[in-house]
């Protein structure tokens, strides 16, 4: 069973990708959202030419396939390529899912079942006030028992989004959601270490759990010594694609939760090398899924596969104002029902590709000669 041909539909900000086997099996994937558009063209550019023709009949041999990939495109090492494989890498997942009538949870030896989640704003321009009440609607109507906010302001360089709205906003949610729920923050690499403490106190002292990337992420040292400074878990990890920088942060104790984005890192087979890196050190996978694009259905079921997974699974609350492109891409859209969400039961990723929005996108194909 050899890749005959890659097919992309895409828009400035989601891509999918079909592959098609010589042996008329097809399958779906995604490359990453936010400027698929060149992610796609780098597919069928820098990928394509490598995995065309390779023999994909056994999910044991994807990684020898990327791997060619990545020495063929040596001085390309960087984020677009992983963004690019992650389309043909889904993809194949899907079409050995299909064809073993499982779902890729199940591929991967887990069981279809409804996840808890956490509730993912996204949004800094909100007040304070304004955030606290949304949660709160939202935990009535949707059962969420578990949140994540956002401080300081995104490679603010320890300015806040405004004067005084980390301090009001940390202060704030507690007091609005249900006793027991589980609070994390993001601060999208804000703070020095210095600041990122002082905050990263000010959220202990108010039962928050969980801060993600407080200082620059490409600064490990001084990520690192906020790790080591506060008793809250630190998180990290979803802007890094390069393994060797994985083995790096993991054996060092970087943060205490690691979190690869399945479409940032390349697809199921390099997540799952992070994955097992982590499982062998004992450490914990919170995976990045920060829209409802296909990343939230890839996670979801590799979460219920994984045997170092977190507590929760991230999901975007955000709605059409923020993030309008994540709708009417496939069906069914996932739901969260009592705080949980099930992962798809149907073979490979178990959702339906929407007709009327592969109309509207761009397309490409490259095909075996």
């Amino acid at each position: 069973m050899k890749i005959a041909k890659i097919e992309t539909f895409c828009t400035p900000d989601v891509g999918l990708v079909r592959v098609t086997t010589d042996n008329d099996l097809q399958g779906w994937g995604q490359v990453s959202t936010y400027h698929s558009d060149i992610a796609c063209t780098v597919l069928h550019r820098q990928v394509a030419p490598w995995v065309l023709g390779k023999d994909v009949s056994k999910l044991s041999a994807l990684g020898d396939v990327f791997d060619y990939v990545f020495e063929r495109e040596h001085k390309f090492p960087g984020s677009y390529v992983c963004r690019a494989v992650c389309g043909v890498d889904t993809a194949l997942w899907d079409l050995h899912g299909k064809l073993q009538e499982k779902t890729v949870c199940e591929l991967l030896g887990g069981t279809p079942r409804p996840l808890r989640v956490y509730a993912s704003s996204m949004k800094r321009d909100i007040t304070p006030t304004d955030e606290a009440k949304r949660f709160a609607r939202l935990q009535d109507e949707f059962g969420y028992d578990a949140f994540k906010f956002r401080v300081g302001a995104e490679c603010g360089r320890d300015q806040d989004e405004w004067p005084g709205r980390t301090e009001e906003i940390i202060s704030a949610i507690p007091k609005a959601v249900a006793e027991g729920t589980d609070l994390l923050v993001d601060a999208n690499s804000c703070y020095s270490p210095k600041r990122a403490i002082e905050v990263g106190k000010l959220l202990q002292d108010n039962g928050i759990i969980h801060f993600e990337e407080p200082c620059p992420y490409w600064e490990y040292e001084q990520t690192k010594e906020v790790t080591d400074a506060l008793e809250i878990d630190v998180t990290g990890g979803e802007q890094d694609n390069n393994l060797a920088l994985w083995k790096m942060m993991i054996e060092q104790d970087t943060v205490n939760v690691y979190q690869p984005d399945i479409c940032y890192m390349g697809g199921i087979e390099r997540t799952m090398r992070v994955v097992n890196m982590a499982l062998a050190a004992g450490k914990t996978i919170t995976p990045h899924a920060a829209n409802l694009s296909l990343v939230t259905v890839f996670t979801l079921h590799l979460m219920g596969a994984i045997k170092n997974a977190g507590p929760y699974v991230e999901f975007s609350i955000e709605e059409d104002d923020y993030y309008p492109w994540q709708y009417d891409v496939y069906d069914d859209l996932p739901v969260a029902v009592n705080g949980k969400v099930q992962i798809p039961q149907e073979p490979g990723w178990g959702v339906q590709v929407r007709p009327a929005w592969l109309d509207k996108a761009a397309y490409q194909m490259s095909q075996l000669d």
